[in-house]
């Protein structure tokens, strides 16, 4: 059940929001834990299982720790155990298909359904064991508060990844922090309605332009079709995934529970690295946190500094998913990383910045033409038909894919994903300024609720005649 469903939006929120506030204050964890229990069964009863033991474990485990954390065994336990049951369910099958495919039969291919977002709550997990065992937070003795910290349904399935420290004070239902007045309210419809346009009017049409040229082989497409569907990509990602994050954020305020920003016009950066502080912020805080810096960070010499940022950027890419573009994926940041910090950076910053800019975008444009890709070999086409200029198969026209209302989507998204809010702004912080909506606001987020409404029900009835007929 995604947030822009007509499921969620006319019958999940509605029910969540009536049972939150009608139950009293102390009530209110409760119906937040059962309705994301239900969000989570929506996917599999067997996902479900699987969220309620890693919530047990780490719940336990943080009050082990909590009682010596000298012991850095239960801590190595504790991650190690977190890391081996999310490899389970997301890279068995992988490693399986790759060691068969060099000794057939060696290992079973299990086709292991993997749970609705377990490679955020492991995190959360990890983070919650080490920030104990560190002596930053103190473990809770309460199992339902860890619930939604853990499962809170607007955050479990793609973030953001938060942190304890930052959610317990509001995880108490009677604290200052989790009261949700007016302004807070409609504050928070504003940004969920934000986000819902960006993944109903941008992103998913955007994807069903890069899902028609990935129809069709690499190999049999011109080199303008190619690029304009890896183009199409690009922007749909950003999109597809700030957009959740800003349903997220908005789901947040309207039940009392603060989220992180976790996009921030990340193609305005000039560097990779900067890159990586704007985009997907709260994952590369959590790599940077649990990882980077125990690895010794930046304090090493220069070598070991890019060895450090090298495995950081490849588990980045391991972590979003098991395929060997997602290898692809962070070999090439990390390969970028290194290179910038060996200098690259501070040739960077003496050029002109749309010089670096130009840089940035062409670089992250290309990782992202392996991340998008069905597959490595398929990444590798699209690549080397647009460096030949290939001329494609007769028939397969730019025409073909991409007409005039698409032009126009491209242009929309790459004005509004960060250089009309430099050119204005005031618009970066018009959704995040936490002031009840203006009437020429209240208008315009009319106006996009409305026409995201009509694109996802149109959605949902071009899908249920598919499936009639």
């Amino acid at each position: 059940m995604s947030f822009s469903s007509v499921q969620f939006l006319f019958a999940f929120l509605p029910l969540a929001w009536a049972a939150y506030y009608i139950l009293p204050a102390r009530g209110r964890n409760a119906v937040l834990a059962l309705f994301s229990l239900v969000f989570v069964i929506w996917a599999g009863w067997s996902g479900a299982a699987i969220l309620l033991a890693f919530t047990a474990f780490n719940w336990a485990a943080g009050l082990a720790i909590g009682r010596a954390p000298e012991n850095r065994l239960l801590l190595g336990a504790a991650v190690v155990c977190n890391l081996a049951a999310l490899g389970f369910f997301k890279y068995a099958d992988f490693v399986a298909e790759n060691v068969n495919a060099l000794l057939p039969g060696t290992l079973p291919v299990l086709s292991i359904a993997m749970p609705l977002g377990i490679s955020f709550y492991t995190f959360q997990g990890i983070s919650y064991c080490v920030d104990v065992a560190r002596g930053d937070i103190v473990p809770t003795k309460n199992p339902l508060r860890f619930f939604v910290y853990m499962a809170f349904f607007a955050h479990v399935s793609s973030g953001p990844i938060l942190r304890w420290s930052d959610q317990e004070n509001a995880l108490d239902p009677r604290a200052p922090g989790r009261r949700v007045d007016a302004s807070r309210f409609c504050n928070g419809i504003q940004r969920f309605v934000l986000g819902l346009a960006k993944k109903t009017l941008l992103a998913d049409p955007l994807g069903s332009v890069y899902a028609a040229v990935t129809s069709v082989p690499a190999q049999t497409l011109p080199a303008p079709v190619l690029f304009a569907g890896a183009t199409a990509f690009f922007f749909q990602l950003y999109y597809d995934f700030s957009g959740y994050s800003d349903m997220a954020i908005g789901l947040g305020e309207m039940f009392g529970l603060s989220m992180p920003e976790n996009f921030d016009y990340p193609y305005l950066s000039r560097t990779v690295g900067e890159f990586w502080r704007r985009w997907h912020m709260t994952l590369g805080a959590w790599f940077r946190r649990y990882l980077y810096f125990p690895m010794g960070g930046s304090r090493c010499s220069l070598g070991r500094t890019c060895l450090n940022l090298f495995v950081v950027f490849l588990c980045t890419g391991i972590w979003h998913g098991a395929a060997w573009r997602y290898v692809a994926f962070g070999i090439w940041h990390g390969l970028l990383a290194c290179v910038e910090r060996l200098g690259l950076a501070r040739l960077l910053e003496k050029l002109p910045r749309w010089v670096s800019h130009v840089y940035l975008v062409a670089a992250v444009w290309i990782g992202f033409v392996f991340f998008g890709a069905p597959g490595l070999s398929q990444a590798l086409a699209a690549l080397w038909g647009m460096v030949t200029l290939q001329a494609g198969a007769p028939g397969m026209t730019l025409a073909a894919f991409v007409g005039g209302k698409e032009l126009l989507l491209f242009l929309v998204a790459a004005l509004l994903c960060g250089p009309v809010q430099a050119v204005f702004p005031r618009l970066r912080s018009w959704a995040r300024d936490g002031r009840e909506p203006r009437p020429l606001t209240m208008v315009l987020l009319a106006v996009l609720l409305f026409f995201s409404i009509v694109q996802v029900t149109a959605g949902n009835y071009q899908a249920f005649i598919y499936t009639q007929f």
